[in-house]
């Protein structure tokens, strides 16, 4: 896992990332990996919550935060990518004139959250069914955030399943939403803006807010893992 992280071309997603506020990695993980997280679902002792999404009106289907340890692999993505995803959020706040800057490692950001009383793993795993969708949000948890997260993909499109397209919203400042819509297959990585991205404009840069959501599954299941970098407080 190393050495995949390794030979990410990080300058394409810093690219990607600043142009569109997201990035697809494709491949990054293989069947096996990803039958593996699938078939974690059905172990109760790993996880610390689960939410039905309807009782919240989060939208139809369900998901569970894991507790701490995490497994090994979601730890080394957890931790390898903070550190090249930091430096892009780093940027983001300075040309937006926010005064905060990140940790340069992932346990530092976690001993702010721990200030901050935010001590809960916010890694979680998804299953839809037909019907299931998630509704427009943004992953924030607290007063200590990371402004970026990971979405890994543990099922085929047209295969394991169909529609349960992922949804971005660009909410451009006085002018209508951009809606963009993306199909990542089993096994890629999408790194995407958790809260809102810098936009130039000619005065200079604006933010541009951003939300994410599932649309409806037709048929099937369909499973992703998502990676967020900040912590919980429950």
């Amino acid at each position: 896992m190393e050495q995949k992280l390794q030979k990410i071309d990080w300058t394409f997603v810093a690219d990607e990332m600043n142009q569109k506020g997201f990035a697809v990695i494709p491949k990054f993980l293989l069947n096996d990996e990803c039958e593996s997280l699938k078939s974690d679902y059905r172990s109760p002792n790993i996880y610390r919550k689960t939410i039905v999404m309807e009782r919240y009106h989060f939208g139809l289907g369900e998901y569970k935060y894991f507790n701490y340890p995490l497994p090994d692999i979601i730890q080394q993505i957890r931790t390898e990518v903070y550190t090249h995803l930091a430096p892009i959020a780093n940027m983001w706040f300075k040309v937006l004139n926010i005064d905060k800057q990140f940790p340069p490692t992932h346990q530092e950001l976690l001993d702010q959250c721990k200030v901050s009383n935010q001590q809960k793993a916010t890694v979680l795993i998804l299953k839809y069914g037909k019907g299931g969708y998630n509704t427009l949000h943004q992953d924030l948890y607290g007063d200590i955030y990371f402004p970026i997260q990971t979405v890994l993909f543990l099922s085929e499109p047209d295969q394991d399943y169909t529609g349960g397209e992922f949804v971005l919203i660009q909410q451009i400042p006085r002018a209508q939403s951009k809606a963009i819509v993306l199909k990542p297959k089993k096994g890629d990585m999408l790194i995407f803006t958790t809260h809102f991205k810098p936009e130039k404009g000619t005065k200079g840069y604006f933010r541009v807010n951003m939300k994410h959501g599932v649309s409806e599954v037709l048929s099937g299941e369909r499973y992703t893992l998502g990676i967020i970098f900040h912590d919980a407080i429950s």
